[in-house]
């Protein structure tokens, strides 16, 4: 007996990609001259090449909404449901009171590590997608720019680049 075919609803996705635009309006990427909702579009277009889901898909859209703008794991909890919202949190740096981002910087990063090691594969892919589109950004730019293109960054050594992007690989190596 075949398979039934599952018709796709796009509406979430849609609904999730509407909100982000809006969350992230007038934002450029940090150190380029385009906005940055070109980036959560890049994470969904990755991540859609390895799941169809809807529910991951409007995540990889939101995985940047909490961590970066107003909007509160609450705000897509209620939008878009405790699925959702678990993944977008599995993704959000959690920042620590009294320090600078930058001082947190190898805090936050190791956390985020451990945090992918241990979450579910949903959250694996999102967060593959992220990063996978923040190392093309990180490519891209030093092919232009160099060593310059550190300064960009609340770390700016690239060993401590190096660090987090291997541990990330080695968390998401189930993928």
């Amino acid at each position: 007996m075949p398979l039934e075919e599952k018709t796709m609803d796009p509406s979430l996705l849609d609904k999730a990609i509407k909100f982000a635009v809006d969350a992230h309006h007038n934002v450029p990427r940090r150190g380029k001259d385009f906005p940055y909702i070109v980036h959560p579009i890049e994470v969904v277009a990755i991540v859609s090449t390895l799941t169809s889901d809807q529910d991951i898909l409007a995540a990889a859209a939101l995985h940047d909404t909490v961590e970066d703008t107003e909007v509160t794991i609450e705000d897509i909890k209620r939008e878009f449901g405790d699925r959702v919202a678990k993944i977008v949190e599995d993704e959000s740096d959690k920042y620590a009171p009294n320090l600078t981002i930058a001082q947190s910087w190898k805090m936050r990063k190791q956390a985020a590590i451990d945090r992918l090691r241990d979450a579910p594969i949903e959250s694996k892919m999102v967060g593959l997608g992220d990063k996978l589109s923040n190392i093309r950004a990180i490519y891209r730019d030093f092919c232009v720019q160099g060593d310059k293109l550190w300064n960009l960054f609340h770390e700016n050594d690239p060993r401590e680049h190096d660090w987090h992007y291997r541990g990330l690989a080695a968390s998401l190596r189930d993928l």
